[in-house]
């Protein structure tokens, strides 16, 4: 029997989809909720949280839409890459 997280209540399932909500908070930003089904599934693409300036773990994600289709694609945000020291001079 799967409930409606998509979970079976006996066994394991694989989650590679639930059902999100889209939040519009009173300050104006938007909140994406994921289901915790989903979040904590084994194959789930996002696991290299950090540490916010908040003390929440967080991870950067890149949200974008192909105009008129009615998706929203998320993605790890690409981090830069790191720039070594420029090496001392030599005398």
């Amino acid at each position: 029997m799967v409930n409606s997280s998509g979970y079976i209540l006996e066994g394991e399932l694989m989650v590679s989809e639930g059902k999100g909500r889209l939040f519009r908070r009173k300050d104006g930003k938007f909140l994406l909720y994921v289901p915790l089904g989903l979040a904590e599934d084994s194959m789930f693409p996002f696991k290299e949280y950090k540490r916010s300036k908040r003390g929440a773990d967080s991870v950067r994600v890149k949200v974008s839409f192909k105009q008129g289709e009615k998706q929203l694609l998320i993605e790890k945000w690409p981090e830069p890459p790191k720039q070594q020291a420029p090496a001392g001079k030599k005398k």
